[in-house]
Protein backbone atom coordinates (compact mmCIF):
# COMPACT_ATOMS: atom_id res chain seq x y z
CA UNK A 1 0.00 0.00 0.00
CA UNK A 2 1.49 3.34 -1.43
CA UNK A 3 0.52 6.32 1.21
CA UNK A 4 0.83 9.97 0.16
CA UNK A 5 2.66 12.35 2.23
CA UNK A 6 0.69 14.95 3.38
CA UNK A 7 2.21 18.65 2.24
CA UNK A 8 4.67 19.56 5.34
CA UNK A 9 4.12 23.01 7.16
CA UNK A 10 7.16 24.96 8.09
CA UNK A 11 8.19 28.45 9.74
CA UNK A 12 11.77 29.26 9.25
CA UNK A 13 13.31 30.58 12.78
CA UNK A 14 16.01 33.53 12.44
CA UNK A 15 19.46 32.91 13.38
CA UNK A 16 20.94 36.16 14.33
CA UNK A 17 24.46 36.56 14.61
CA UNK A 18 25.46 35.40 17.75
CA UNK A 19 23.08 32.44 17.30
CA UNK A 20 25.20 31.99 14.08
CA UNK A 21 28.37 32.79 16.16
CA UNK A 22 27.40 30.31 19.21
CA UNK A 23 26.51 27.56 16.27
CA UNK A 24 29.76 27.90 14.78
CA UNK A 25 31.41 27.78 17.81
CA UNK A 26 29.91 24.55 18.94
CA UNK A 27 27.87 26.24 21.84
CA UNK A 28 24.66 24.38 21.12
CA UNK A 29 22.69 25.85 24.21
CA UNK A 30 23.64 29.32 23.48
CA UNK A 31 22.54 29.06 20.10
CA UNK A 32 19.19 27.81 21.02
CA UNK A 33 18.75 30.82 23.21
CA UNK A 34 19.53 33.03 21.09
CA UNK A 35 17.26 31.65 18.35
CA UNK A 36 14.77 30.73 21.00
CA UNK A 37 14.05 27.26 19.55
CA UNK A 38 15.86 23.68 21.00
CA UNK A 39 18.57 23.33 18.21
CA UNK A 40 20.29 19.59 18.03
CA UNK A 41 23.51 18.20 16.98
CA UNK A 42 22.97 18.60 13.73
CA UNK A 43 23.36 22.64 14.43
CA UNK A 44 26.91 21.48 15.27
CA UNK A 45 27.99 19.30 12.98
CA UNK A 46 30.95 19.93 11.57
CA UNK A 47 29.31 20.92 8.17
CA UNK A 48 26.74 23.76 9.54
CA UNK A 49 29.69 24.83 12.34
CA UNK A 50 31.38 26.23 9.00
CA UNK A 51 28.53 27.36 7.12
CA UNK A 52 26.63 29.38 10.52
CA UNK A 53 30.55 30.66 10.40
CA UNK A 54 30.69 31.73 7.56
CA UNK A 55 27.37 33.48 7.64
CA UNK A 56 28.21 34.68 11.02
CA UNK A 57 31.36 36.37 9.84
CA UNK A 58 28.86 37.80 6.21
CA UNK A 59 26.16 39.19 9.12
CA UNK A 60 29.09 41.07 10.80
CA UNK A 61 30.30 42.67 7.91
CA UNK A 62 27.11 43.08 6.43
CA UNK A 63 24.17 43.69 8.74
CA UNK A 64 21.77 44.03 5.47
CA UNK A 65 22.08 40.73 4.52
CA UNK A 66 20.36 39.95 7.88
CA UNK A 67 16.92 39.19 6.17
CA UNK A 68 18.56 36.70 3.52
CA UNK A 69 20.40 34.53 5.41
CA UNK A 70 20.13 31.45 7.26
CA UNK A 71 17.42 30.57 9.33
CA UNK A 72 16.18 27.21 11.22
CA UNK A 73 13.38 25.45 9.49
CA UNK A 74 10.79 24.37 11.86
CA UNK A 75 8.06 22.00 11.32
CA UNK A 76 4.78 23.00 12.00
CA UNK A 77 2.14 22.49 14.61
CA UNK A 78 4.58 20.23 16.48
CA UNK A 79 7.57 23.01 16.28
CA UNK A 80 10.24 20.34 15.34
CA UNK A 81 13.74 21.85 14.27
CA UNK A 82 14.27 19.91 10.80
CA UNK A 83 16.89 21.95 9.35
CA UNK A 84 17.72 24.82 7.81
CA UNK A 85 17.38 27.05 4.80
CA UNK A 86 18.05 30.63 3.10
CA UNK A 87 19.76 32.64 0.90
CA UNK A 88 23.65 32.92 0.56
CA UNK A 89 22.64 36.61 0.44
CA UNK A 90 20.82 39.71 -0.89
CA UNK A 91 20.28 39.88 -5.01
CA UNK A 92 23.15 40.52 -7.08
CA UNK A 93 23.09 43.08 -9.12
CA UNK A 94 21.62 41.05 -12.19
CA UNK A 95 18.64 40.35 -9.40
CA UNK A 96 19.94 36.64 -8.37
CA UNK A 97 19.46 34.97 -5.37
CA UNK A 98 21.00 31.24 -4.32
CA UNK A 99 18.72 29.15 -2.67
CA UNK A 100 20.31 26.69 0.07
CA UNK A 101 18.87 24.24 2.47
CA UNK A 102 19.44 21.58 4.71
CA UNK A 103 17.47 18.62 6.44
CA UNK A 104 17.98 16.85 9.55
CA UNK A 105 19.10 13.33 8.47
CA UNK A 106 16.38 11.51 10.25
CA UNK A 107 13.50 13.88 8.82
CA UNK A 108 14.58 13.47 4.92
CA UNK A 109 12.45 11.90 2.52
CA UNK A 110 9.28 13.14 4.31
CA UNK A 111 8.58 16.41 2.34
CA UNK A 112 10.40 18.90 4.46
CA UNK A 113 13.20 20.26 1.95
CA UNK A 114 10.32 20.62 -0.69
CA UNK A 115 8.27 22.52 1.87
CA UNK A 116 11.72 24.61 2.60
CA UNK A 117 11.77 25.50 -1.28
CA UNK A 118 8.44 26.31 -1.72
CA UNK A 119 8.92 28.86 1.46
CA UNK A 120 12.14 30.06 -0.12
CA UNK A 121 10.86 30.49 -3.73
CA UNK A 122 7.72 32.31 -2.36
CA UNK A 123 9.87 34.66 -0.01
CA UNK A 124 11.89 35.67 -3.33
CA UNK A 125 9.37 36.27 -5.35
CA UNK A 126 7.74 38.57 -3.06
CA UNK A 127 10.99 40.75 -4.19
CA UNK A 128 10.72 43.10 -6.96
CA UNK A 129 14.55 42.87 -7.02
CA UNK A 130 14.61 39.04 -7.63
CA UNK A 131 14.65 38.21 -11.02
CA UNK A 132 16.59 34.52 -10.78
CA UNK A 133 16.69 31.90 -8.40
CA UNK A 134 20.00 29.82 -8.56
CA UNK A 135 20.42 26.48 -6.91
CA UNK A 136 24.19 24.86 -6.76
CA UNK A 137 23.78 21.12 -5.91
CA UNK A 138 26.30 18.45 -5.54
CA UNK A 139 26.34 16.24 -8.81
CA UNK A 140 26.06 13.34 -6.41
CA UNK A 141 23.35 14.70 -4.33
CA UNK A 142 20.22 13.03 -6.54
CA UNK A 143 17.79 14.16 -3.35
CA UNK A 144 17.84 17.62 -3.85
CA UNK A 145 18.51 17.19 -7.46
CA UNK A 146 15.11 15.48 -7.73
CA UNK A 147 13.73 18.46 -5.28
CA UNK A 148 14.71 21.34 -7.42
CA UNK A 149 13.75 19.26 -10.53
CA UNK A 150 10.13 18.76 -9.72
CA UNK A 151 9.91 22.89 -9.31
CA UNK A 152 11.42 23.82 -13.05
CA UNK A 153 14.90 24.86 -12.30
CA UNK A 154 17.23 24.54 -15.27
CA UNK A 155 20.96 23.47 -15.33
CA UNK A 156 22.60 26.09 -16.60
CA UNK A 157 26.13 25.49 -15.67
CA UNK A 158 29.15 22.92 -13.93
CA UNK A 159 31.59 24.11 -11.05
CA UNK A 160 34.35 22.53 -10.32
CA UNK A 161 35.35 23.22 -6.88
CA UNK A 162 39.21 21.68 -5.01
CA UNK A 163 36.69 20.84 -2.05
CA UNK A 164 33.66 19.85 -3.41
CA UNK A 165 33.98 18.38 -6.86
CA UNK A 166 31.45 18.72 -9.08
CA UNK A 167 28.84 21.25 -8.75
CA UNK A 168 25.94 21.76 -11.01
CA UNK A 169 23.88 24.97 -11.30
CA UNK A 170 20.60 25.53 -11.99
CA UNK A 171 18.21 28.71 -11.83
CA UNK A 172 14.74 29.24 -11.77
CA UNK A 173 12.76 32.49 -13.04
CA UNK A 174 11.54 34.29 -10.19
CA UNK A 175 7.48 33.93 -9.85
CA UNK A 176 5.10 32.73 -7.50
CA UNK A 177 6.15 28.81 -6.90
CA UNK A 178 3.81 26.23 -8.58
CA UNK A 179 3.46 23.09 -6.03
CA UNK A 180 4.90 20.35 -7.65
CA UNK A 181 3.21 17.33 -9.20
CA UNK A 182 2.43 13.93 -6.93
CA UNK A 183 4.27 11.22 -8.33
CA UNK A 184 1.38 9.78 -9.94
CA UNK A 185 2.08 12.66 -12.12
CA UNK A 186 -1.28 14.60 -10.84
CA UNK A 187 -1.40 18.30 -8.73
CA UNK A 188 -1.56 17.77 -4.59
Amino acid sequence: MTHELLPKRIRFVKLNAKALRALADGDLAAGSAEAGVALDDYFVSDRARWIFGYRADQLTKDPSAAPWTTRAAVSEPDGTVIGDAGFHGPPNEAGVVEIGYSVVSTYRRQGYARAMLTALLTRAAEEPDVKTVRATIHSDNTASLATIAAFGFTFVATQATETDGTNLVFELPSNPPRPPLSPSGSEN
